[in-house]
């Protein structure tokens, strides 16, 4: 396989911006499958909250890595590249173009330059932070984070505590933040990543963010939380949309602020989406309503086309 003649088109953008709409479009024009890079669409039990494409989308092109785990599964980042990348061999001896769209960042640059290095954990350090979660809960590691490791602290998900975990575990332990780690090196890939980013003003993409709230409660996503509630110390339900109606269920707050919490922090995620992607030099930026056909061409442009 020569990289030159292979193209992953990859698809990034904050949430609720329109990447399974484009990558529809694209699936179309280059008659290609779709990868999904986000990393709670993998899970079958999480449907609404994740806002998975509808059955109607699924069926316009193949899609993979959509609801192919369970929640009770372990699968990580490295677990993904290693599959993410079978799946793009297998792909490209059929088709010089495959689709990847998502908004994990950590996941797009997993397959796009390699999982990086990290110095080990002692073990004390992973039980002390540990410890210290369970007694005083995610404030503090997002209040260690902030502090061992700024940068980092700007572009992760701060609501997710595994990833804020190992953060400081590594940064703990070998005496250098997290983010010094991250990008060191770029492994060759056998092909040629377009990246396309969607973006949109502020006020435009909040509303937007609102709205999709608004339609996953109704279209049953408290009704979805119910039943995942009994599961809610799984890792994966850590997430926004559940979480805080898992609060709701607890009597700590109402459903109304539950609702304005899943939009909030919808809302502070996307900032951090694009905080992450933005570093990314090889990203070239679309307003979410540009021409797809100024987008085809781009990408024609950028391959043998």
């Amino acid at each position: 396989m020569e990289t030159a003649n292979k193209y992953l088109i990859t698809i990034i953008g904050p949430t609720a911006i329109g990447k399974t709409a484009l990558s529809l479009k694209l699936a179309d024009e280059f008659n290609c499958d779709i990868i999904s890079c986000d990393s709670r669409q993998f899970y079958k039990e999480m449907t609404i909250g994740t806002a998975v494409p509808e059955p109607a989308e699924l069926a316009h092109a193949t899609h993979h890595f959509i609801h192919n785990k369970s929640i009770f599964d372990e699968y990580s980042v490295g677990d993904f590249e290693q599959e993410a990348l079978k799946t793009l061999d297998s792909l490209f001896t059929k088709n010089d173009f495959a689709i990847m769209v998502g908004g994990s960042g950590l996941y797009v640059d997993a397959v796009l330059k390699g999982f990086d290095k990290f110095p080990d954990v002692e073990d004390y350090v992973r039980i002390k932070i540990r410890a210290e979660y369970e007694q005083h809960g995610l404030t503090y590691l997002q209040d260690q984070l902030k502090e061992y490791d700024p940068d980092y602290y700007g572009t992760v998900d701060i609501d997710n505590p595994q990833r804020m975990t190992r953060a400081l575990e590594v940064s703990i332990s070998s005496g250098r933040p997290y983010s010094s780690f991250l990008n060191r090196h770029s492994v060759k890939r056998d092909f040629t990543p377009i990246i396309i980013g969607l973006d949109a003003e502020r006020s435009i993409l909040y509303s937007r963010i609102n709205q999709r709230v608004d339609m996953m409660m109704m279209n049953g996503l408290e009704e979805e939380a119910r039943k995942l509630y009994p599961h809610r110390e799984l890792n994966a339900l850590r997430t926004v949309g559940y979480r805080e109606l898992f609060d709701y269920f607890d009597g700590k707050e109402s459903l109304g602020k539950a609702i304005d919490e899943i939009k909030k922090n919808s809302r502070r995620f996307a900032k951090r989406q694009l905080t992450w992607f933005r570093r990314n030099e090889s990203a070239n930026w679309f307003d979410f309503q540009e021409s797809t056909n100024l987008i085809i061409n781009h990408i024609q442009k950028n391959s043998n086309l």
